[in-house]
């Protein structure tokens, strides 16, 4: 017997391109689960540092309290940083955005100067400032983010990881690909079929840009070493879409009205809407 649809796993990664945390249920804000990717690491330009460029950001752990943000390394290294923390304000650069951020310490840029090898700052998203995502893939919604790369939340089927993870020949954990909130008993690539999403007791989420993939997945989350090509290589053979000049996997998503203050859980049931 075929398992009903739900939601099978929630992720929030608070500190962009570190490890994310799984959670068994969490709060929508308007920028998508609450702390996500709400700090980012950045060079002495204040342009965002990334897996991409420095693999070794994904050996270093996130967790949250109530109070603090709290980082760690496999080396013992830790320091913590309190969650509305406002430091000195600087202007940083994520992808195509300038955007104001709090600066989170001398502590912090230590952490991450020693860690990373070269010089690092963390830095805090200033929420007074309002970064949106693309209207042209949001059905003219004014969908606020973080330091995310462009929307809210990432939405991906455990179907399509698995069918994904066939074809490569071997598991490709969840790591890999970063998603908020993974599907469970729904077909593979059905999230890439629908343009709604409704979860638990009627939360509705907008699925738009397919989510295009980089280097980012070849990267073993838990040596924080590249691996070779896959699974870039066998996306290209069925996956690479023309328009956006890349392979995709996965749905980015935005909030519909209604959908901030909702509570999302493991387990909720999820609809797929046509």
């Amino acid at each position: 017997m075929s398992r009903a649809p739900r939601l099978h796993s929630l992720y929030v990664y608070p500190v962009k391109s570190c490890a994310g945390i799984a959670l068994t249920g969490a709060q929508l804000g308007a920028t998508g689960l609450l702390h996500d990717r709400e700090w980012m690491v950045v060079d002495p330009a204040g342009q965002f540092i990334t897996q991409r460029q420095t693999p070794r950001l994904a050996l270093v752990s996130t967790a949250l309290t109530g109070t603090h943000l709290q980082l760690s390394t496999p080396d013992g290294a830790q320091v913590a940083v309190p969650l509305a923390h406002e430091g000195e304000l600087s202007t940083v650069g994520v992808w195509r955005s300038r955007v104001p951020a709090f600066d989170a310490g001398a502590a912090a840029a230590a952490f991450f100067s020693d860690w990373l090898q070269q010089p690092a700052r963390l830095v805090r998203f200033d929420a007074r400032h309002r970064r949106l995502s693309n209207r042209d893939w949001t059905g003219g919604l004014a969908a606020p983010n973080l330091f995310s790369d462009g929307y809210p939340l990432l939405v991906l089927s455990e179907a399509s990881r698995l069918d994904l993870s066939a074809r490569v020949g071997r598991d490709l954990p969840l790591d890999r690909f970063r998603a908020n909130l993974v599907l469970d008993g729904v077909p593979a690539y059905a999230e890439d079929q629908s343009a709604q999403l409704q979860l638990g007791g009627g939360v509705v989420l907008r699925l738009g840009k397919p989510c295009t993939r980089c280097i980012m997945t070849t990267i073993d989350q838990t040596t924080g070493l590249p691996d070779g090509d896959e699974p870039l290589r066998t996306l290209k053979t069925y996956k690479y879409d023309a328009g956006l000049r890349g392979v995709t996997f996965g749905r980015n998503a935005v909030l519909m009205p209604g959908a901030v203050g909702a509570t999302l859980r493991v387990g909720d049931p999820v609809t797929l809407q046509a």
